[in-house]
């Protein structure tokens, strides 16, 4: 029993092994067969490579325009008008046509690519843009129509290096995380401050008779609703508007603006609508 599971104990082939190590190739053979593989096959693959380099070519051959052919002129833009609008504290004059909204007229001519380019039916909210102090979707504004007024963009809101207090809140609380709707959520929530001073009412405002509107976070979510966040950043916004608006600090788990900083940034801005 034990010499039945001895390893080195040379064991008898039967017929069919025997007959199948004789039609095994040599070692020399193989090696040879390999190197012969990989010299048709690289020589395959530069020749199929050729070929396509063959065909792309007589490919553009075949489109090229002949020197005799007649293109039909170019297309002369339509309904073309001159407007002027002051933007971020600057007049532009546009020529523009009378069909551009206010987003691409932004982004495509004055090349301020803060406004975000979303769902482009008023209903993200990532466009959003300050016009005369109110907040508008650029992206169903006419650029027509603003002859004379004052738009404010993400790029305006901050003087210099001195960011907006609302700016600086959505950092202190991390009001953001991959930031494509964020330019759009803060000037949505600087112009929600202006409606609040003004008392402008909301679905859920309790005291409708009141000069000014107090911001729970309620209305706070109620006035940011039009403005979508796919990343779930709620929380940190609803919190830097309650500060900005309150001047109190909120509870937060993250700190990138120093309350101290935060406080001076508010009280410059202040100081400087007083003057």
């Amino acid at each position: 029993m034990q010499d039945d599971f001895d390893e080195t104990k040379e064991r008898d082939l039967t017929e069919d092994e025997e007959a199948l190590v004789k039609e095994m190739p040599a070692l020399t053979d193989v090696g040879q067969a390999r190197r012969t593989f990989l010299g048709q096959t690289i020589t395959g693959g530069m020749g199929l490579f050729a070929l396509m380099l063959f065909e792309k070519e007589q490919g553009l051959a075949a489109v090229s325009p002949s020197p005799d052919a007649v293109f039909a002129p170019a297309v002369i833009p339509e309904n073309t008008i001159t407007t002027t609008l002051k933007v971020n504290g600057a007049a532009k004059m546009l020529e523009l046509d009378s069909r551009v909204v206010l987003l691409d007229a932004l982004r495509e001519t004055l090349e301020l690519t803060g406004t975000k380019k979303g769902c482009e039916v008023g209903q993200c909210g990532a466009c959003t843009v300050l016009v005369d102090g109110r907040r508008v979707l650029s992206c169903l504004t006419l650029a027509a129509t603003l002859e004379g007024h004052e738009v404010t963009t993400i790029e305006g809101l901050a003087r210099g290096e001195q960011l907006h207090p609302m700016q600086a809140a959505f950092i202190k609380y991390d009001g953001f995380q991959c930031g494509y709707c964020t330019p759009g959520q803060i000037c949505s929530a600087v112009g929600l401050l202006e409606e609040a001073r003004r008392g402008d009412v909301s679905h859920v405002t309790e005291d409708v008779t009141g000069t000014t509107t107090r911001l729970t976070d309620d209305e706070i979510r109620e006035r940011m609703s039009g403005n979508i966040c796919r990343c779930g950043a709620y929380p940190g916004i609803v919190a830097a508007v309650r500060e900005v608006q309150t001047g109190k600090e909120t509870a937060r788990t993250w700190c990138f603006v120093e309350p101290e900083e935060l406080a001076r940034v508010r009280k410059e801005w202040q100081d400087d609508e007083t003057v």
